[in-house]
């Protein structure tokens, strides 16, 4: 019997039952636009936030707000978009294999047999030189440490073949818009960026590890390494530890961007953004179940109101 090809509009098993690509794009794009993950956004915020905090605490450092910061912040927000879209692709190219064994991703449409290998690297090609238009527009600081960048986004995929912790990888890769947007406001990187850097790549071990209790069972059986299935049922206390690093790390940021310019009060404002996140995360592990796909996979989404915590607050000590 012959087999017909899946249909465009057979969506992907873990992605949000109302989102815009199936309702909304057109049914040639929906392959494309699942492979971005666009039909599950949470990425692009978790990928997005650490700029913004970064373009905050920058402009907090120097007290000397521009008119190009709003370019800095409009193109932080495309350029993660179509950054994440063109990293998802990739690993998606890379963990076909995998992800064909795997319940909850073999319904992706590569592993579908929606979109073929040479379809999908075209597809990653153009996102990266959409994303790099925006990137050249930044200072030559700046456009240094997005070229870099691409080395961490080629080496991710494969953490999880040679070490227990690829959330580490995921989450140098994933904060490095801290570095880069700070860098692209001031023309040079500091030390306040460098610690909120820091403090985001806790903050990627606590969700990513959240987020991989999902697939322990088939990561098990496929010989996929990650630190949820390192940790096993002692997870809640690693990811206490996380919280405190990602919440003292960030605070040490503050301090240090806080201190050469800025207001007392708006050093107190921005310090609330930290200590608000922290009982954000605490908030998540009272709610934690690692034997719940479901569960995990909410609680990994909500850290997109994580990460707006701190910005609320680091945007309201600008106003201070």
């Amino acid at each position: 019997m012959q087999h017909l090809p899946p249909s465009p509009d057979a969506p992907v098993a873990d992605a949000p039952s109302d989102n815009w690509v199936d309702r909304y794009a057109p049914a040639f794009s929906r392959p494309y636009l699942r492979l971005s993950r666009a039909d599950r956004p949470i990425g692009t915020w978790l990928l997005l936030l650490p700029c913004w905090w970064g373009l905050a605490l920058a402009i907090l450092y120097d007290q000397s707000p521009r008119w190009e910061d709003l370019w800095i912040f409009i193109g932080c927000g495309i350029g993660a978009f179509l950054m994440r879209g063109a990293g998802c692709t990739w690993n998606d190219i890379t963990d076909r294999d995998f992800d064909a064994q795997v319940a909850r991703t073999r319904s992706r449409p590569i592993p579908s047999g929606q979109v073929s290998v040479k379809a999908a690297v075209l597809w990653m090609i153009i996102q990266a030189l959409l994303a790099a238009l925006i990137l050249f527009t930044f200072n030559w600081a700046a456009i240094s440490l997005g070229v870099l960048s691409l080395l961490l986004v080629t080496v991710y995929p494969f953490a999880k073949r040679f070490t227990w912790w690829p959330q580490v990888f995921l989450g140098l890769a994933f904060n490095w818009g801290a570095l880069l947007v700070w860098t692209a406001h001031t023309g040079s990187l500091n030390s306040p960026a460098v610690l909120l850097y820091a403090a985001g790549i806790a903050w990627t071990l606590f969700y990513d590890t959240i987020y991989a209790h999902q697939d322990t069972e088939d990561d098990a059986l496929i010989g996929v390494k990650s630190t949820a299935r390192l940790f096993g049922a002692q997870s809640p206390e690693w990811l206490r530890r996380f919280l405190m690093v990602t919440v003292g790390l960030m605070g040490l940021a503050v301090i240090f961007s806080a201190m050469p310019n800025a207001s007392v009060l708006a050093l107190v404002i921005a310090l609330g953004g930290p200590w608000a996140m922290g009982w954000h995360m605490a908030w998540q592990l009272r709610g934690m179940d690692v034997t719940d796909s479901a569960k995990m996979l909410q609680l990994f989404r909500v850290n997109r109101d994580t990460g707006m915590i701190p910005l609320v607050f680091f945007a309201a000590a600008l106003l201070a």
